[in-house]
């Protein structure tokens, strides 16, 4: 199964147990005009207890690994888990939605769209700007930044600039800020 149809698999997985998911990340990038290489598809879902067990059994039976107490942990923690595709090396980060201010903003502002034959869930193009930004702040990588940069050059005329500034400041991420829009003349870098 390649990517295309695992996306697919884990959206209709999600979809036929009722749990609500948006796709992020480097796939949800691409969607707004950053494309890059990428193995793995990151979901932000927000499972109740009882459907996490649903889900993994449903990624077991669809013939994928899932660790049932990695994602029972998981949802305790509001970390992630994985679903991983043995036979083509695509893993899927299932992240579990954080309850805080920018996560239910984030979740609630996804924007519903066909898939591959499938309704999915995207995060806004100014949501997946934040959350590279919030990545590359954790230290977990300085690719996170030019997807950010990247996304900024092709589609800032798009992003709503107010919403950024002030997810910017109440996240914490104006250095990381800093860094993507440097370069471009249309954002205040403060």
């Amino acid at each position: 199964m390649m990517g295309a149809g695992l996306l697919r698999t884990v959206a209709q997985t999600l979809a036929g147990a009722d749990v609500p998911f948006m796709i992020t990340g480097s796939v949800a990038a691409a969607y707004h005009g950053a494309p890059r290489a990428t193995a793995d598809i990151d979901f932000v879902i927000a499972p109740t207890l009882p459907q996490v067990s649903t889900i993994v059994a449903a990624f077991l039976d669809a013939g994928l690994y899932a660790s049932e107490s990695a994602a029972l942990e998981a949802h305790r923690l509001s970390s992630m888990f994985n679903v991983v595709d043995a036979n083509s090396g695509w893993k899927v980060d299932l992240i579990l939605r954080k309850d805080r201010p920018f996560s239910r903003e984030e979740f609630s502002r996804r924007i519903m769209t066909e898939w591959d034959g499938v309704s999915v869930g995207v995060a806004t193009l100014e949501d997946v700007i934040l959350s590279k930004l919030e990545w590359a702040h954790l230290g977990e990588s300085r690719r996170q930044l030019e997807d950010a940069k990247t996304l900024l050059r092709v589609r800032q005329r798009d992003a709503d600039a107010a919403y950024l500034a002030h997810w910017v400041e109440a996240l914490g991420l104006g250095a990381e800020w800093k860094i993507v829009t440097r370069e471009l003349t249309s954002y205040s870098v403060g």
